[in-house]
């Protein structure tokens, strides 16, 4: 049967062959080494010249797997500098505070992870040790992704260095009472000390790679140089099966991010067991980041199997690792030396003389205990390479045993993820096993003791040395002082006032030209950051393509072929606009790192991210949480908002429910502006919120999400109402009443209060003029531009009522007095204005886009849903006469007469 994966002649064909008989000598060669030596040694032969022609930039195919050996050969690697006895004593008081934290928290039943630090113990302290820069030296310092459920771990170091106490490491997991910690890494309950939130797996690779690309971004663009810091990014194997973890390799490698590390500690376990159980997680790994151009370090094997190795000389030990799956390594783990000899000695004769030379002590070292994740030597050896190379980001795939040191009840179990404590025996087994000076006195009443070798002791004197000379502690958030930025000119916010006449102007064009008139400001400008998925055409950005440059790190190394016209694609190493392709993802990712870069670099930029609104919360609301964890500032926009709005675009890009998953988010706060004039105004106060000048007791650590629309419509000028920058920022506002509009009703007409927003506001005005005109009904208008700052604010007065304060909601205050029922209206589903309901007075009704889009025109989506300005009549007739102000005939004579 023929291989289809060969290379056919034909294919040959395209590469016409200048010396036939060279080649023929070299395929003969390769023939008789098959015959002579076995396919074995050929196989290796063909790798190490690959390797070979690799090593000297000759362009071939790479390979994609090694051997299931150490990448670092034992005679290559480095000593280990500084006192390793010292660093063996610390890393022991680490495991066993990480350990006795969560077994001690387990009384309260708040769980906790032992297991993940206990594997990755080596992989974290080689780098406190001797690679994480502190951020109070120059520079900002090295930015670290911790692995979530490593956390006790990290809360154990900080402890042995003097910044916890153990009142905190007893109130792990329980916050309430001020003085706990955090389960995960959480920049918003513990700000001093964690940078980034990682435990929501799949977003801390993401992020790392963005992260470090942004850094590269602030130093191209002038801005910071961030040349010193170094990203390290600590994951799981289990947590490479997110599509998140790998959704960048290609631009990390592409733009040669050599600034990024990824740890991977591949424990082969996931939760509930294996990552690969029949198959071999590392391998797969190492494929996947050679193949997307990554460089790659696997530190696998422990010293210990050193000497197995030296009496390898068939390839036979190399072999066999290869082919044992990962689940049988696991089971090696809780086996006898026995089994080991019969099952992975056993099948192969060279082996099982191998196994003859080892004694069985030797056999369970090596099986048991020896991994190269689990010994300094091995893994300071593969951060000095990874700091080292140049020209691509680094993967080190550090084999450990998850459950290291915890003794045979942990060690390699499926279960031992869910395992929360153990027992005093366990722990004195493992005090002797570390070597620690705890006495079975210091196990008062069976509750395990902290361990602390004193403030004053060499090892806390030691530890301290070694983040002095790497610029402090680590992990540590910093917010540098930095001076409020200065508000921009008046003048750009104050352009929309005026309305546009009779020109037809959608918000988001409205929004963009603002950005425009902002990115030009002198002090503020160049702190833009505009993020774009490869949408920048339909939103109306490209002018912004020569002026501001697509940041590449490249250049641009072509003639773009729009490059005679006005507004050509101008990428530039100092680009400000980050175009990121259609990845929603990646551009949330740019977007936190910018966001937060005035906590992580002391440089406050100003992202602003604009995506069709449909694909931004659905697809990325995870990372909109990250976001408000990480405590970023920004603006997100929606565009094309809207379940009506966006014609013949149809279900999947219709958004009737983006401000309903915003209104989850405490850090989001969410508006849809209906005019220009309201988007200045929220901008306008946006940067000074986050940026300028916070008012006492103000959280500036919020975003804002602005829907805003692709509808053309005449903006209006800017109405003189008083306190109407205040109603636009908190939510509510009259923007007309009849009589303003111009409309007479008849003396003592029904009235009833239509409150729009975003688009529908347009649909409204038209409602108002149809009762009044043709059912003598009076209607004012208001323009609802946030119903979720409305509802925080209402939120916040039933709060203070409970504490005894008597609070009035805004929106209660807003419509105090108006006269008549209350019918709300948006482009979104019914609960989005449904959120104020309960505290408004007055009777309430409301419509919405409930249901899935369709295809169609906006007018007709609109009637489809009921929501259009016909509708809107029939809704308000019917709740006036439920209050028996017009008659019971006008609701279905209105229905007639509008085919409704």
């Amino acid at each position: 049967m023929t291989d289809p994966n060969a290379i056919q002649p034909s294919e040959l064909d395209q590469l016409p062959d200048r010396d036939p008989e060279e080649t023929a000598e070299w395929q003969a060669s390769l023939d008789a080494v098959t015959e002579a030596a076995g396919p074995h040694r050929a196989a290796y032969l063909m790798r190490r010249t690959l390797e070979r022609a690799e090593g000297a930039g000759i362009a071939l195919p790479k390979l994609l797997e090694t051997d299931y050996v150490n990448s670092i050969p034992t005679a290559a690697e480095p000593a280990v500098p500084g006192d390793e006895a010292m660093e063996q004593r610390i890393t022991a008081w680490n495991r066993w505070n990480a350990a006795a934290m969560v077994t001690r928290g387990s009384k309260y039943g708040v769980g906790g992870h032992i297991a993940t630090f206990a594997s990755a113990a080596w992989l974290y302290e080689t780098g406190f040790n001797h690679f994480f820069k502190g951020k109070e030296a120059d520079g900002s310092g090295d930015q670290l992704y911790i692995q979530g459920h490593a956390s006790p771990g990290i809360y154990a170091r900080a402890f042995l260095d003097g910044r916890l106490n153990e009142e905190q490491l007893d109130n792990f997991r329980r916050e309430s009472g001020g003085n706990g910690l955090p389960s995960y890494p959480h920049p918003r309950r513990l700000p001093w000390l964690w940078e980034f939130p990682t435990v929501s797996m799949g977003l801390g690779p993401l992020s790392a790679i963005y992260q470090a690309r942004f850094n590269r971004y602030l130093t191209n663009r002038g801005i910071k140089d961030t040349s010193a810091s170094h990203v390290w990014a600590f994951l799981g194997d289990g947590e490479m099966d997110e599509p998140e973890s790998t959704a960048a390799l290609a631009l990390a490698a592409r733009e040669e991010l050599d600034n990024l590390t990824f740890v991977i500690n591949c424990n082969l376990q996931r939760l509930d067991g294996p990552v690969r159980a029949n198959f071999k997680i590392v391998q797969e790994l190492e494929a996947q980041f050679r193949g997307a151009g990554w460089n790659v370090i696997k530190t696998l094997w422990g010293t210990a199997w050193d000497e197995l190795f030296r009496l390898d000389t068939t390839g036979a030990l190399v072999r066999r690792l290869r082919q044992v799956p990962d689940a049988q390594i696991q089971t090696y783990q809780t086996r006898d030396a026995a089994y080991i000899r019969q099952d992975f000695f056993g099948g192969d004769p060279a082996l099982a003389e191998m196994a003859k030379l080892l004694s069985d002590d030797k056999i369970l070292e090596c099986f048991h205990l020896s991994r190269g994740g689990h010994e300094a030597r091995k893994v300071y050896a593969a951060y000095k390479a990874a700091v080292e190379h140049k020209g691509a980001p680094t993967v080190i795939l550090a084999q450990t045993v998850k459950g290291h040191t915890l003794g045979e009840g942990f060690a390699s179990k499926n279960a031992n993820h869910q395992m929360k404590k153990l027992t005093v025996d366990e722990f004195k087994n493992m005090r002797d096993l570390l070597g620690l000076p705890i006495k079975d006195s210091d196990f008062v009443d069976g509750v395990v003791p902290y361990g602390h070798p004193g403030a004053d002791s060499p090892e806390v004197r030691y530890l301290q040395e070694r983040r002095a000379a790497l610029g402090g502690p680590a992990p540590a958030r910093r917010v540098h002082p930095v001076a409020p930025l200065p508000a921009p000119a008046e003048k750009a916010f104050a352009s929309f006032d005026k309305g546009s006449g009779s020109q037809n102007v959608a918000t988001t064009m409205a929004f963009v030209r603002l950005v425009k008139d902002l990115v030009r400001d002198k002090e503020t400008g160049k702190r833009w950051v505009p993020i774009v998925p490869d949408e920048a055409r339909t939103f109306g950005m490209e002018s912004l393509f020569p002026s501001l440059g697509i940041y590449s790190p490249k250049g641009q190394t072509y003639e773009p072929v729009d490059r005679d016209q006005l507004m050509y694609y101008k990428e530039a190493r100092n680009g400000q606009i980050l175009n990121e392709g259609i990845t929603e993802a990646g551009s949330m990712a740019d977007f936190i790192a910018a966001s937060t870069s005035y906590a992580t670099h002391g440089e406050t930029m100003i992202p602003f991210y604009i995506f069709y609104s449909m694909f931004g919360w659905q697809r990325t609301a995870d990372q909109m949480w990250q976001l408000g964890d990480q405590l970023g500032r920004g603006f997100l926009v929606g565009a094309t908002a809207g379940r009506t709005t966006l014609t013949g675009e149809g279900l999947q890009h219709a958004d009737g429910h983006s401000p309903v998953i915003a209104a989850t988010n405490p850090a989001a706060l969410t508006y849809d502006p209906a005019f220009a004039y309201e988007v200045a105004a929220i901008v306008k106060e946006g940067l000074r919120r986050m940026y300028g000048e916070a008012a006492p007791g103000e959280d500036q650590n919020v975003f804002y999400y602005l829907t805003v629309y692709n509808e053309p419509l005449p903006q209006p000028a800017k109405p003189s109402v008083d306190g109407i920058d205040e109603g636009i920022v908190k939510g509510l506002y009259r923007f007309n009443t009849a009589e303003s509009a111009g409309i007479t009703p008849p003396a003592n007409a029904p009235r009833i209060q239509l409150l729009g927003s975003g688009t529908a506001i347009h649909w409204a005005l038209k409602a108002q003029a149809l009762l009044a005109e043709e059912w003598g009904v009076a209607a004012d208008v208001w323009s609802a531009t946030s119903w979720s700052e409305l509802r925080r604010d209402a939120l916040e007065a039933d709060e203070a009522l409970l504490r005894g304060e008597e609070r009035i909601p805004f929106v209660r205050q807003a419509l105090q007095g108006a006269e008549g029922p209350v019918l709300a209206v948006s482009d979104y589903m019914r609960q989005v204005p449904d959120q104020i309901a309960q505290w408004v007075e007055q009777d309430w009704s409301s419509l919405g886009a409930d249901g899935f889009g369709l295809s169609d025109t906006r007018e007709a989506a609109r009637r489809h849903f009921g929501v259009d300005a016909e509708s809107i009549v029939v809704a308000a007739l019917a709740q006036l006469a439920k209050r028996g102000e017009v008659k019971a005939t006008a609701v279905k004579e209105a229905r007639a007469k509008y085919g409704l």
